[in-house]
C-alpha cells in the first residue's frame, strides 16, 4: 500500500490549500482515512479523519471551520481543504490508512490506529 501526498506549499496567511493524497496497493472504498502534521515542537499531531463510510468526519478543535476532510473513493483519494490558514498550521501534512470501522469513537485521534502512511507534504504560511 502506498500514499502520495501533494498539494503543499508557500501561502500567505488567511489563504487556502487543497492537499490530496492518492493511495494505491488497495482500495480506501472501505477504509477510514487520517491527515496528521508534524512540526519541530509536536512530532506528530491529529488534523482530520473520515470514517470508511464518509458518515462521520473528525477535527482536531484548531481547524475546525477551516479545514475539510473528504474522500474520493472512484478515484481512492482523500483530500483536505485547508482554508483560513494561520501561520501556526506550518507543518508537513501526513495521510494514514486506518483499520478502525467504529462510527463514534476517539480512537481516530490516535495515531496509533493508522498503519500506512505518506511521505508527507509540506506546508507553510507566511505573516
Amino acid at each position: 500500500v502506498q500514499l502520495v501526498e501533494s498539494g503543499g506549499g508557500l501561502v500567505q496567511a488567511g489563504g487556502s490549500l487543497r492537499l490530496s493524497c492518492v493511495v494505491s496497493g488497495r482500495s480506501i472504498s472501505d477504509t477510514s482515512m487520517g491527515w496528521f502534521r508534524r512540526t519541530p515542537a509536536k512530532e506528530r499531531e491529529f488534523v482530520a479523519a473520515i470514517t470508511w463510510n464518509g458518515g462521520r468526519l473528525y477535527y482536531e478543535d484548531s481547524v475546525k471551520g477551516r479545514f475539510t476532510i473528504s474522500r474520493d473513493n472512484a478515484k481512492n483519494t482523500v483530500y483536505l481543504q485547508l482554508s483560513s490558514l494561520k501561520p501556526e498550521d506550518t507543518a508537513e501534512y501526513y495521510c494514514a490508512t486506518s483499520g478502525l470501522i467504529i462510527s463514534d469513537s476517539p480512537l481516530y485521534y490516535d495515531a496509533y490506529y493508522y498503519t500506512n502512511w505518506g511521505q508527507g507534504t509540506q506546508v507553510t504560511v507566511s505573516s
